[in-house]
């Protein structure tokens, strides 16, 4: 169970729970917003008419070409939601590529092609649909759903998982929560075995340059950071010593091969040769916001750059895998062979 807490005068003030007067607004939420619930797609369908079977209320695409069917619980008993998404699925798993382009371009304001473009700075690939994922968005998770969710993903390695959100009131402000009811890398890494080639142990990481971090002095002094919200700096814990990485900044290409050398901690805890990161001469000196709030300051992962290119050399090629994730497993056989003559890295070799 979710609780929220206002921290005041050092001391912890409960926020109330709240109820939407219609589910219907998370729908909207996360129809314009899906990373909201940690979810990297993009919605090409709304209210989806499935013949003689109802509506499906959200459906979805992945970086990969991949359909996430998104259903809301509403009053449905346990039962009936697992049931319908259930039945939805099967419907999708039959739908063939122009089949998923003809969805999209009903809902969508622009072609497919441009919308998958602009969402995840990749091509899109010419084969859609080639696995699919689902969710159930409740706001209570009761203990049936909670079981039959358990056993079709554990057991039967099924791509499917609960989404919660709760409302909190906080005066007259409404605050949203979310979470998983299960690790959601872990129920897609379990259903990918079955159809994804076996990961070589190279990770994708997202430069992420901007107004608060510079890809030369993640260079110079060896780090790769996140920020803005522990939803994404706390990605960084996925790595480990000794992992290898690849990075990438969105619009530009792959810039750096390293290995990792020290875990995630917070930007002014971080140490360099010559005394704190902090203290340096940063070309963002924007690194150091929020720098002693926990949720959102910047965390940094040390890297020892094996292979690095400035910005303006960075590498790349039409339909090179990307995606929004801060950190992810790299599995593209494609793009792993490029990277591997670009940087002189042995693909399988880690």
């Amino acid at each position: 169970m979710t609780n929220l807490f206002e921290v005041s005068a050092g001391r912890l003030k409960p926020v109330s729970r709240a109820r939407l007067a219609t589910e219907d607004q998370i729908e909207t939420w996360v129809a314009e917003n899906p990373a909201i619930l940690g979810l990297d797609v993009l919605i090409i369908g709304r209210q989806v008419i499935v013949e003689n079977r109802g509506r499906l209320d959200l459906l979805g695409l992945d970086a990969s070409g991949n359909l996430a069917i998104l259903e809301l619980k509403r009053d449905r008993t346990p039962r009936e939601i697992v049931a319908q998404v259930l039945d939805y699925a099967s419907w999708a798993v039959g739908l063939t590529t122009r089949d998923v382009h003809d969805i999209a371009n009903r809902f969508l304001s622009k072609p497919l092609p441009a919308a998958f473009q602009e969402r995840f700075d990749r091509g899109l690939p010419e084969t859609l649909n080639g696995n699919h994922r689902m969710v159930i968005i409740a706001s209570e998770l009761d203990s049936t759903t909670n079981r039959i969710v358990e056993y079709l993903a554990e057991r039967h390695d099924l791509s499917i998982n609960v989404a919660l959100f709760r409302i909190f009131q906080d005066g007259d402000r409404q605050l949203l929560a979310t979470d998983w009811q299960m690790d959601p890398d872990e129920v897609e890494e379990r259903s990918a075995s079955k159809v994804r080639a076996p990961w070589t142990g190279y990770w994708y990481v997202n430069v992420g340059e901007s107004e608060h971090r510079s890809w030369e002095d993640m260079r110079r002094y060896g780090f790769i950071s996140a920020g803005n919200g522990r939803f994404y700096s706390g990605r960084l814990e996925q790595l480990s010593l000794g992992d290898k990485i690849f990075a990438y900044q969105k619009g530009r290409g792959y810039v750096g091969y390293g290995e990792i050398t020290s875990p995630a901690i917070m930007v002014r805890d971080f140490a360099i040769g010559t005394g704190n990161l902090l203290s340096a001469n940063l070309e963002q000196p924007n690194l150091a916001h929020d720098q002693d709030d926990e949720e959102l300051a910047e965390y940094a992962v040390g890297v020892d750059w094996i292979k690095s290119f400035p910005m303006a050399e960075a590498k790349t090629f039409r339909g090179v895998f990307a995606n929004q994730n801060v950190v992810c497993k790299l599995r593209d056989a494609a793009t792993l062979e490029f990277l591997s003559s670009a940087f002189g890295v042995p693909v399988g070799s880690t």
